[in-house]
């Protein structure tokens, strides 16, 4: 199996769909995205010189409705990646219950290098070149060097090619763009939801303790959360590097160290560690919300938590959960952890097209009754298959997908 993102996504398909015995015609119109573009983007600099971008925008699949969400810029961006997000888009959608398709894309670029207004010229022209898009098309949000700046060029661009203002077009706004509440929260919020509702069902009480690698906004967020209700904090680490006491690290004091001194190394009382070295502390626990792959089959074999929760994306590699699985370690995918980001999207659009903004409560109350139940339904079928969470969702997934396919008639019905 190589490396490539979109290999490994279409394996998780064909698995997930044998299992749950999904009609043939879902599976194929589900092997390639419905369309994809390939454009460039025409940047003059600062010195003068014309630089040519190439962008990548992927709509997966639409049947459950528009396409939505990131814009990633990273220098090497390129279709197969926006083709294995925009169906890992697709499929987290679905499972949040969310009336959307997989959409996401990026530009083939390095932010650091950029002046800001180089980057903005960048981001404009983006918008500006994307073949398709509007609220009931294409709705690009925030990814991988975007941010609320950024959304806040992109529907200015958009309006003023529209003529008219429309902010339920763009995802991830600032509040003063018409974004919504809870949206820099929303994925350590969602991701806190799940865990406490599967530690109820696996009756891990509520002081057991944990460890989060990446301490970002989603690392973060969990963090304070899941102490807030009484777990224990014992390991800690962001790129510069990591913390351990297991005696617990006050997590509010760490706030506050991590505010001053933009990193958690250092922090009074710990033990350094590395990044790596924090996914083998002991804890019942287990968070990774930094990058993809950082479980694998080097050492799956020495990860002593017993719950693994995936806040990242893609953090666990398909030879290190075979390894994890037969030493009893459950796995709770990243397409239902952190899906809540996806929800309050969603959210936002719908706030965005009634012109009816929500207080944070609101916003917070309705998340966490979204991705209740969509942790509920894949609990569900888990029970009911007998197989493991990322199989549950996944196989939950299709089935709503396929159910929408065949109503439409893009698929035919067939025997089981």
């Amino acid at each position: 199996m190589s490396g490539n993102p979109f290999e490994t996504s279409l394996k998780t398909l064909h698995e997930a769909a044998a299992i749950g015995q999904i009609n043939a015609e879902v599976v194929r119109l589900l092997e390639q995205p419905k369309r994809q573009f390939e454009f460039t983007i025409p940047v003059r600099m600062d010195d003068g010189h014309l630089e040519i971008f190439q962008a990548f925008r992927v709509h997966y699949c639409d049947a459950l409705g528009q396409v939505k969400n990131g814009v990633r810029v990273v220098p090497d961006m390129d279709m197969d990646t926006a083709k294995a997000l925009g169906f890992w888009m697709t499929i987290k959608h679905a499972v949040g219950g969310i009336p959307a398709g997989g959409g996401k894309g990026g530009i083939k670029a390095d932010p650091s290098k950029l002046s800001r207004r180089e980057y903005e010229a960048l981001i404009r022209g983006f918008i500006r070149y994307l073949p398709m898009k509007g609220t009931w098309v294409d709705v690009p949000g925030a990814d991988i060097g975007t941010h609320g700046q950024t959304q806040s060029w992109m529907l200015d661009e958009l309006e003023a090619i529209q003529g008219f203002h429309s902010p339920a077009a763009i995802n991830d706004k600032p509040i003063e763009a018409n974004g919504t509440e809870l949206s820099r929260e929303a994925t350590g919020t969602g991701a806190f939801f799940v865990t406490r509702e599967v530690t109820r069902d696996l009756g891990i009480p509520d002081a057991a303790s944990f460890a989060v690698q990446g301490y970002g906004n989603v690392g973060r967020v969990a963090a304070e959360l899941l102490c807030q209700r009484g777990h224990k904090l014992v390991a800690v680490s962001d790129i510069f590097g990591g913390i351990e006491n297991q005696d617990g690290i006050d997590v509010n004091a760490l706030g506050a160290y991590v505010d001053e001194h933009k990193t958690v190394k250092g922090f009074p009382g710990c033990r350094d560690i590395t990044p790596s070295e924090l996914l083998e502390v002991p804890c019942d626990i287990l968070l990774p919300a930094a990058v993809q792959s950082v479980i694998h089959e080097g050492n799956a074999g020495k990860i002593q938590a017993k719950l693994i929760m995936e806040c990242a994306n893609g953090p666990t590699t398909p030879e290190a959960e075979k390894i994890l699985e037969s030493r009893g370690v459950i796995i709770v995918p990243d397409v239902l952890v952190n899906c809540g980001s996806a929800i309050v999207c969603s959210f936002e659009r719908t706030q965005g097209l009634t012109d009816s903004y929500w207080d944070r409560e609101t916003v917070r109350s309705r998340l966490e009754e979204r991705i209740v139940k969509a942790y509920q339904q894949t609990a569900a079928v888990a029970k009911e298959l007998g197989v493991s969470y990322r199989d549950a969702a996944w196989v939950n997934a299709l089935r709503k997908i396929e159910k929408a396919m065949l109503v439409r008639g893009w698929a035919w019905d067939q025997p089981k």
